[in-house]
């Protein structure tokens, strides 16, 4: 196997981590990467938050240096698509009717800004790709004092919502859900962030949608008019799926995948944000958007192409960074039924443990970064932790994990 052909369709961190742990497991093969996108493969959370505020360019996002893929044999096409996939011809078919054989192919489509249906959307900025970014930072850097309306209070509309604040504009955060990040974290750690940016001057506003939007005007659901410079955009995302589906395999917010992240073609493979992968952790169909997951699920397939294949067992986990707050979530949280803060959060430090049925499903560290590693431990190795446990007056996970170890 280490003489065959792989195709990875799109350029993202998945895509490239692919070709990347191929070549560093010994894999001699032709490697093509396919990205939509004039750059190579780049890093897309620094989108909303160095890059944005200027304190880096696209070199500096950049995955691998340009001459990684020359010297390591990897060809990158830049600013095509494929079409679609003949897999019983094993080709991928590119404009213009070109194709490109494959002994193995690994879908890496990533996902796409959720569109936002209501008149005037044609205002309105998304914020996924480079060139999202180019857009939206030529206009807050060449102009001062702008009222900037966010549609959508999760982790991208926060993070874009704290660098707008740090380079002096006028920020209103519009969330249709009771809280902010609703289906993220839990109301400690929401209500903590909508204190933080609060604090900085951010207006939020919970609890209503955005109706229209006119040049200059956002018009709420309540029937609240705001001015508007700037509209972006953060209202989740969309698989990116047409192709595989195109090809006869099964899609469902996602392309669907098992537990070794195959589709049912044994030939082709599915890996970060646009799929839907059999998970050991839920023990049903789970999608996840992280840079950890796109990273560890495309070491897998690399491994299982190169014939180790093994089931995706990692453990997710996320962060965002929201002026001095550094928000760490190990486990999947979704779905729990009771949590436990420890901590005072009115300190702004203290960690939100999660658990589902009796047994602990993650942790939410806020400026609690060893909470945040010692809960990626116990979650990794399983753990006898307990809401009662958790509860008690001075519990300390780090103090609880050395007694269990004694």
């Amino acid at each position: 196997m280490r003489g065959e052909s792989v195709v990875v369709v799109g350029a993202g961190q998945a895509g490239c981590q692919v070709a990347v742990s191929l070549r560093e497991q010994g894999h001699r093969g032709p490697i093509t990467i396919v990205g939509d996108e004039p750059a190579k493969p780049y890093q897309r959370p620094p989108l909303t938050k160095a890059y944005l505020a200027g304190e880096t360019d696209l070199a500096g996002l950049s995955l691998r240096q340009d001459s990684y893929y020359e010297d390591h044999g990897i060809k990158v096409l830049t600013n095509e698509r494929v079409l679609g996939v003949d897999r019983a011809a094993r080709v991928a078919v590119l404009g213009c009717a070109r194709t490109i054989g494959y002994d193995h192919l690994v879908f890496a489509t990533g996902a796409r800004p959720r569109p936002l249906p209501i008149p005037g959307a044609e205002h309105v900025l998304n914020l996924r790709t480079a060139a999202d970014a180019d857009e939206i930072r030529k206009r807050l850097h060449n102009q001062v004092g702008l009222d900037v309306v966010v549609i959508g209070g999760g982790f991208i509309g926060l993070e874009f919502a704290a660098v707008v604040r740090k380079l002096r504009h006028e920020v209103t955060v519009v969330e249709t859900q009771p809280q902010v990040m609703q289906r993220a974290v839990t109301k400690d750690t929401a209500q903590q962030l909508v204190n933080r940016h609060r604090s900085e001057g951010v207006q939020i506003l919970t609890g209503t949608g955005v109706a229209s939007v006119k040049e200059g005007l956002v018009e709420l659901t309540d029937g609240t008019v705001l001015v508007a410079d700037l509209v972006v955009a953060g209202i989740g995302v969309i698989p990116n799926t047409e192709v595989a589906q195109r090809s006869g395999l099964a899609t469902d917010n996602g392309i669907v995948v098992d537990a070794h992240l195959r589709t049912v073609d044994p030939r082709v493979h599915a890996v970060g944000d646009c799929a839907r992968f059999a998970s050991t952790i839920t023990g049903g169909l789970t999608r996840v958007e992280s840079v950890q997951n796109a990273t560890d699920q495309a070491i897998c397939v690399a491994n299982a192409i190169l014939g180790s294949a093994e089931p995706y067992t990692a453990l997710p986990w996320f962060w965002s960074d929201q002026y001095d707050v550094k928000l760490q979530i190990a486990g999947l949280t979704d779905g729990h039924d009771h949590a436990v803060t420890v901590g005072d959060p009115a300190e702004g430090r203290f960690s939100v443990f999660c658990f589902r049925g009796g047994r602990l499903a993650g942790v939410e560290a806020y400026n609690k970064p060893i909470d945040f590693i010692m809960a990626r431990r116990v979650l990794e190795q399983g753990n006898a932790l307990t809401p009662e446990i958790v509860a008690r007056p001075g519990f300390d996970l780090r103090s609880s994990m050395q007694q269990q170890a004694a």
